[in-house]
């Protein structure tokens, strides 16, 4: 998801010149690449599936081409690996771990993000390079594969990871049975209260017992809403 694209350039496929665009000219020195959050835990138990978002900010007052590289490009998949970011704007990078398996617990990978000038051959301005680590499931998994025994020796290899332009059709898994029926039932006590007379209503047929405050009908309106925003996002 890209905040503040402009809206004059226009993108024809990784590393391609944008057209018409604007701002001041791009900086002389190094620029400081600004990305949130500093690292990268992924949860191989996440139910949907090991992902983290990437938020890269441009401070600057000219558009920058963005490029994402990774030691371990064949782990990981990048929505959006490379573009552009407006000047002083910022952008959502999706990175996903495909590769949710014990020999990779704990293993830590690393991504750079550079920054360039404009342009097919504009030159680096700055980058930064970040961790990544996948962590062991809260629970016990049945085993996903065999460590990998080859060392890998040496200095990291740069790579840019696969891009994935779209997400799965459901990233979001059904409800368990016990959690729908709890859901459910609670569901069904907060239109209770809601139904209910108020204690100081006249004319009521119930016995006062049975009357809630107002205070009791704002709760159980607040947990409603939540309940029905849960079942939306599933």
């Amino acid at each position: 998801m890209r905040r503040g694209a402009p809206q004059d350039q226009e993108l024809v496929g990784p590393g391609a010149p944008a057209r018409g665009s604007r701002g001041a000219p791009p900086p002389s020195g190094l620029v400081p690449v600004l990305v949130f959050p500093p690292d990268l835990v992924f949860r191989a138990d996440q139910r949907s599936g090991p992902r983290q978002l990437l938020t890269l900010y441009n401070p600057t007052g000219a558009a920058l081409r963005f490029r994402v590289l990774c030691t371990a490009p064949a782990k990981y998949t990048v929505f959006d690996a490379e573009g552009y970011v407006k000047p002083q704007s910022c952008i959502d990078i999706v990175i996903r771990h495909v590769a949710p398996i014990p020999s990779h617990y704990d293993v830590q990978d690393r991504f750079r993000i550079e920054l360039s000038e404009e342009g097919s051959e504009g030159r680096v301005v700055g980058r930064k390079d970040i961790t990544s680590v996948l962590r062991a499931p809260a629970y016990p998994l049945e085993l996903q594969g065999q460590p990998d025994p080859t060392p890998h020796p040496g200095p990291p290899s740069w790579t840019a990871p696969p891009t994935a332009r779209h997400f799965p059709e459901n990233p979001h898994p059904q409800l368990a049975t016990s959690s729908f029926l709890l859901f459910l039932l609670t569901g069904i006590v907060s239109v209770a209260f809601l139904l209910l007379p108020l204690q100081d209503e006249l004319g009521s047929q119930l016995p006062q017992i049975l009357h809630v405050s107002l205070g009791q009908k704002l709760v159980a309106a607040y947990i409603l809403g939540l309940l029905t925003m849960v079942f939306l996002r599933t």
